[in-house]
């Protein structure tokens, strides 16, 4: 596994995903949010809910699990939803990818911001993004802060939880899964040198 500057993960992100498109399933949106959680608090005047113990958000093929969750709207139906877990544990989401039948997006970090309107999620400390195709990892970036805007298909990876890079801070690691078959034809045998030839 190789380590690579911050700098030049977010350039290498952003262009695989050029080459992979990765935007979030675009009916999604226009699903029902399903939460499931132990304990509810409700404010109806600033329309922010606050739940705790083993939550389980769905809507269409995005899932998001945590151990608390702050989900607000806006007077416009729009969503954000603040995902945190305690210590040792992580918030985790996961969302077909528009493309193909079988291609997704997931992450996890400790903490999760999901911003409907934008189309935008946030990871922060020890976050990490997968990108899989038929079930098999075709990308991996971890971080301290990833931001993905998936309407216009740009990551942004920083050293630091705050979201900048900080001199000094930790570094990030960028897997790129090869994309080709191997070459081996079925049938095929190895050249044998002509005779008189060495």
């Amino acid at each position: 596994m190789k380590k690579v500057c911050h700098n030049v993960i977010a350039a290498a992100f952003v262009s695989l995903l050029a080459l992979a498109p990765a935007h979030a399933e675009r009916a999604d949106s226009l699903k029902q949010a399903v939460i499931n959680f132990d304990s509810l608090d409700v404010d109806e005047v600033t329309q922010t809910r606050i739940l705790t113990g083993n939550v389980i958000l769905t809507r269409g093929t995005l899932t998001l699990k945590s151990d608390r969750a702050l989900v607000k709207e806006t007077p416009e139906g729009y969503m954000s939803v603040t995902l945190t877990s305690g210590p040792g544990r992580v918030a985790t989401f996961r969302q077909k990818r528009d493309g193909g039948p079988d291609l997704w997006m997931e992450g996890q970090g400790e903490r999760i911001e999901y911003d409907e309107r934008q189309e935008l999620v946030k990871l922060f400390s020890k976050a990490i993004v997968r990108q899989l195709e038929n079930g098999r990892l075709t990308n991996e970036l971890d971080g301290a802060y990833i931001s993905y805007d998936s309407r216009r298909e740009v990551a942004t990876v920083r050293n630091d939880a705050s979201g900048e890079s900080k001199v000094g801070g930790g570094r990030g690691t960028l897997i790129i899964a090869p994309r080709r078959a191997p070459a081996a034809a079925a049938g095929s045998t190895p050249a044998t040198p002509a005779a008189g030839k060495k």
